[in-house]
C-alpha cells in the first residue's frame, strides 16, 4: 500500500462511489500511518483522497454508519525515521488473489503463503503474517479483507498454522537471526491467542452449551459491498408487505426507519456465509450463524494444539500474554482435548463415518454432507478409526473426475431457475478444499489417496491452461471438468484479453503445492496429459472410489513432514493421532503402499515413504527437516496475483 499500490486502489470501483472521494482509514493510534497517507494525499492531489482516523472503539454501529464512504484499510509497515529525523514509513509488500479481489483476504492468504513457501518467498509471506498481528491490534481480528466494510467480519482462522510454516521458512544461522525470528514468533503467537480468546470462543461466536464456535459477525443491517440489486429478491416480499418499492424500502431498512426482525435475521445469517468463507452454498444459507461447523471448530482444534506445542518448544511451557495473565501449554492441551471431545460428540456421526455441521439452535446434526469433514484430518482431531470411516465414505460421496467436489448433488437438492446453483456446492471444486484434503490424507499414511487427489486437480488446471490459453480460473465444475459455467458471481480470472496475467491466488498456489505430493511417474503423465482415469488403470491403481489401502491393516507410511509444502506436525503429548498410534508395531512393508490383495503399488517412492518409528517421529528432536527428500523444479516464474500492493 505505498504509492503506487493507493493509485491502483484510487481507481478501483469497489473503494468508493462514483464521484466521491477515495478514503484510507487507518487506526486511531497508528500516528506514523496517518503521517505517510496524509502525504500521499497531498502528492496525489488530482485523486482527491480522504485520509480518516478511525474511532478507538470501531462498534457495529459506527462501521454501519460509514457504509457509505467506502475505503481501503492501512495495513503494516516498516517503519524508521532517517538521520534528519524524518518519517521513513514502507509498507509491507502482500499477495492478492487476483482479479476483482485486489485487497489481502483473510483465508486467502494462508493458502497463498503455502505455495511462496514452496518458491522460497518466505519473506512475502512474513509481511501477510506481519499484516495480520497489525489487523489483530488495530481492528480486533483478521479480516474478511482490508475494507472499510469488512470491520465486523473475519474470514477462517489459520493464523497459527501460517505462523509456523513461515518460522520455518526464515533464516536461523546466525544467533542474530534466531533472536529476531524468536521474537517475531512471540509476537504473532501473543496476537493468535488474542484473536483466539477475543474472537472465537466469546459471544456471539461460542455456544456455551456445546462449547463450539460459529460463525457469527457483528455487522449490521444488509452488507453494502454487494451488487446494488443483489438482495432485491429478499427484499421484495417485505416491500409488498409495506406497500412500496424495493428501492424505497431498502432506503427505509438501511436507515433504521423501519424494524423488520425476520430481515435482520437473515442478514445475521447471510454475513455468517461471508465470513465462513463458503459464499455461498446451500449448506449455510439462512443459518449459517447457528451451525457449529466442521471447518470452523477443526481450525480452531487446530490453533489450540499449536499454541500449546509452541509454548512448549519455544517458550519453556509458559507464555506472558499481553491480554495480562501467563499462558501454560497445559492450558491449551485442556482445550484441545475438550474442543475434541465436542467435536466427537456434536459432529462426528459414526454410522454414516463423515463429520457434520451441527445445528445449535436446532439441536441437531445437519444432513449436509461437505468435503469439509476431511478438514479433521488436517487439524489432527480424528482417531485412525475415525478417519478409516472418513476416507472411505469421503472417496466415495467427493472424489470426481476433476478431484474433490464441494458437497453431494444430494445435500444440494434440485435446481432450477427459483432456486439457482451455489458456487461452493456440487459440482464445483475449489483449491483449499484440495490442499487441506492432501495434507490430512497424507498425515494419515492415505499417501496414495492424497496423491489420486493431487493428480485429478493438477490435470484439471493444466488442461484448462493448454486448452484455453492460459487461463486459471478461481475455481472450476470438478464433475463436468469445466471452468466455463454461470453462477453467482461468475468465475474470477476466466476474463482476460488474449494473455491471461494473473491467474488465481489460490489455485496458484495449489499447483505448486499439488506437485510436491506426485512422484516422478505422475508428474511425466501430467505433463502428457494423461487423464486421471487412464493413468490410474495403466499404472494398477485402484478407481473404484476407496483407498488402495487400510490403515487399519497395513498402516502405510507414518505421517511425516515434508518441508517443502509444511505438512502439519502432531507432536506426543497433543494430537489423537499419536495417541492412536503410538502402540503400533511398526514393520519394513509399511514403507510401501500394499493393495488388498497384497500387491505393491507401483506409486510407491521411498523418497516420501521411507519407514520411521510413530514414537521417534513424534518427538521434538525429529523435527529436523529432510533435506534429501525430494522437490519439484519447475521452469519459469509462477504468478500468484494480479499485482502485490
Amino acid at each position: 500500500m505505498d504509492e503506487s499500490g493507493i493509485q491502483a486502489i484510487c481507481n478501483d470501483p469497489k473503494n468508493t462511489k462514483p464521484g466521491a472521494q477515495p478514503i484510507i482509514y487507518v487506526p486511531h493510534d497508528d500516528h506514523p500511518a496517518y503521517e505517510y497517507y496524509t502525504g500521499i494525499a497531498r502528492d496525489l492531489s488530482n485523486y482527491k483522497i480522504k485520509v480518516v482516523k478511525l474511532p478507538k472503539d470501531i462498534t457495529p454501529r459506527y462501521v454501519k454508519s460509514i457504509n457509505n464512504e467506502f475505503g481501503i484499510l492501512s495495513l503494516a509497515a516498516d517503519v524508521s525515521h532517517d538521520a534528519n529525523g524524518r518519517l521513513v514509513y514502507r509498507p509491507l509488500p502482500f499477495v492478492v488473489p487476483g482479479g476483482r479481489f485486489n485487497e489481502q483476504y483473510g483465508w486467502d492468504s494462508y493458502f497463498e503463503t503455502l505455495g511462496l513457501l514452496v518458491d522460497g518467498r518466505y519473506q512475502l509471506g512474513k509481511n501477510m503474517v506481519d499484516n495480520f498481528v497489525y489487523e489483530i491490534k488495530h481492528y480486533g481480528k483478521i479480516l474478511n479483507a482490508n475494507r472499510s466494510y469488512y470491520l465486523t467480519r473475519s474470514q477462517p482462522p489459520f493464523l497459527t498454522d501460517m505462523v509456523l510454516k513461515v518460522f520455518e521458512a526464515l533464516p536461523d544461522k546466525t544467533d542474530d537471526e534466531k533472536k529476531r525470528n524468536h521474537d517475531w514468533l512471540q509476537r504473532s503467537f501473543d496476537a493468535a491467542i488474542t484473536e483466539y480468546l477475543t474472537v472465537w470462543v466469546c459471544a456471539p461466536r461460542l455456544d456455551a452449551k456445546t462449547g463450539l464456535s460459529c460463525y457469527h459477525p457483528t455487522g449490521i443491517g444488509m452488507p453494502p459491498e454487494t451488487e446494488s440489486t443483489h438482495f432485491d429478491h429478499t427484499i421484495k416480499p417485505f416491500a409488498e408487505r409495506l406497500g412500496v418499492g424495493v428501492e424505497e424500502y431498502k432506503h427505509l431498512y438501511a436507515n433504521d426507519m423501519i424494524s423488520e426482525p425476520e430481515l435482520d435475521a437473515y442478514f445475521v445469517h447471510d454475513r455468517a456465509v461471508r465470513e465462513s468463507g463458503h459464499d455461498t452454498s446451500y449448506r449455510l444459507e439462512r443459518r449459517c450463524a447457528n451451525l457449529a461447523t466442521v471447518d470452523l471448530n477443526c481450525l480452531l482444534y487446530k490453533y489450540e494444539v499449536d499454541i500449546a506445542d509452541t509454548l512448549d518448544e519455544h517458550f519453556g511451557g509458559r507464555f506472558e500474554w499481553s491480554g495480562g495473565r501467563e499462558m501454560t501449554a497445559a492450558e491449551w492441551r485442556a482445550r484441545a482435548e475438550q474442543r475434541r471431545q465436542s467435536i466427537d460428540k456434536y459432529l462426528w456421526n459414526e454410522k454414516k463415518g463423515l463429520y457434520f455441521d451441527y445445528d445449535v439452535s436446532l439441536g441437531e446434526q445437519s444432513v449436509y454432507e461437505s468435503v469439509t469433514a476431511l478438514w479433521a484430518l488436517w487439524a489432527g482431531c480424528a482417531t485412525p478409526a475415525q478417519a478409516r470411516k472418513l476416507v472411505d465414505a469421503s472417496c466415495r460421496k467427493f472424489e470426481v473426475k476433476g478431484g474433490l467436489v464441494s458437497g453431494t448433488e444430494e445435500s444440494r437438492g434440485v435446481i432450477s431457475l427459483q432456486r439457482p446453483n451455489r458456487q461452493w456446492d456440487y459440482p464445483f471444486g475449489w483449491a483449499p478444499h484440495q490442499i487441506m484434503a492432501w495434507y490430512g490424507l497424507y498425515n494419515y499414511g492415505f499417501v496414495d489417496v492424497a496423491r489420486r487427489f493431487a493428480y485429478r486437480w493438477l490435470f484439471t488446471i493444466t488442461q484448462a491452461f493448454v486448452d484455453f490459453n492460459g487461463v486459471v480460473p478461481e475455481k472450476f465444475d470438478v464433475v463436468n471438468m469445466t471452468h466455463r459455467f454461470q453462477v453467482e458471481y461468475g468465475n474470477v480470472g476466466v476474463d482476460f484479453k488474449h494473455v491471461p496475467r494473473e491467474g488465481f491466488g489460490w489455485m496458484n498456489a495449489s499447483y505448486q503445492v499439488g506437485l510436491t505430493y506426485l512422484t516422478t511417474h505422475m508428474r511425466r503423465a501430467l505433463g502428457m496429459l494423461t487423464p486421471p482415469d487412464m493413468f490410474f488403470a495403466k499404472s494398477n491403481w485402484k478407481i473404484d472410489g476407496t483407498p488402495s489401502h487400510s490403515p487399519a491393516t497395513t498402516p502405510g507410511p507414518v505421517p511425516v513432514f515434508i518441508s517443502e509444502i509444511g505438512t502439519p506436525k502432531y507432536r506426543s503429548q497433543s494430537n489423537a493421532l499419536f495417541g492412536a498410534l503410538k502402540n503400533l508395531a511398526i514393520s519394513d512393508c509399511q514403507s510401501k503402499l500394499v493393495y488388498n490383495d497384497g500387491s505393491i503399488s507401483p506409486e510407491s517412492d521411498q523418497a516420501v515413504n521411507d519407514p520411521v518409528s510413530p514414537t521417534s517421529f513424534f518427538i521434538s528432536e525429529n523435527r529436523k527437516k529432510r533435506s534429501s527428500r525430494r522437490k519439484w523444479r519447475g521452469s519459469g516464474k509462477k504468478r500468484y496475483s494480479a499485482a502485490a500492493f
